[in-house]
């Protein structure tokens, strides 16, 4: 298989299984009477409507505001998917895949219900991360990998020689 179909697989996966995780939880385990439920001491399960982007900022609580959010959003993962078209690694397209489908699953929850549904909430004392779901999760791991890529990544030969 081709790099650009194994990250249209990891992407559509991923989609796939962010979408499976918040409609059981909204609609079967009904999350929303029933938060928080605690998964460890420093985890729960909540039920957060993010009408914005990472820490809700940005809130977009008007029709205009949405659409424009979620047309920022298609554009970056319109941009993501030219370039996992283009790779040559299955490395850096699995990471494009995961970022896309991540993408791709809190814009769909903007255009079904108007904003973004966030389950997971760590905290440990009296620290406390923003709540998140499996979209946001996988956004965070495929930046994470192309910023590993680029640091420690196969340089192309004569890259980075020395002049002597």
């Amino acid at each position: 298989m081709t790099p650009r179909a194994i990250g249209l697989i990891v992407a559509v996966l991923t989609l796939a299984l962010d979408q499976a995780n918040k409609l059981w939880l909204i609609f079967v385990f009904g999350i929303e009477r029933r938060q928080p439920v605690a998964l460890a001491p420093f985890l729960d399960v909540v039920y957060a409507k993010n009408p914005g982007i990472s820490y809700s900022l940005f809130s977009a609580r008007t029709d205009l505001q949405r659409y424009a959010l979620l047309a920022v959003t298609l554009a970056a993962t319109a941009f993501l998917l030219v370039w996992l078209w283009r790779s040559k690694t299955m490395f850096i397209a699995c990471a494009l895949g995961l970022i896309v489908g991540g993408a791709l699953g809190n814009a769909y929850d903007r255009i079904a219900y108007g904003f973004v549904a966030d389950f997971y909430h760590f905290h440990v004392g009296s620290f406390s991360w923003y709540v998140f779901n499996l979209a946001d999760a996988a956004i965070v791991v495929g930046v994470g990998l192309l910023i590993c890529e680029s640091l420690f990544g196969a340089k192309p030969a004569g890259e980075g020689a020395s002049v002597g």
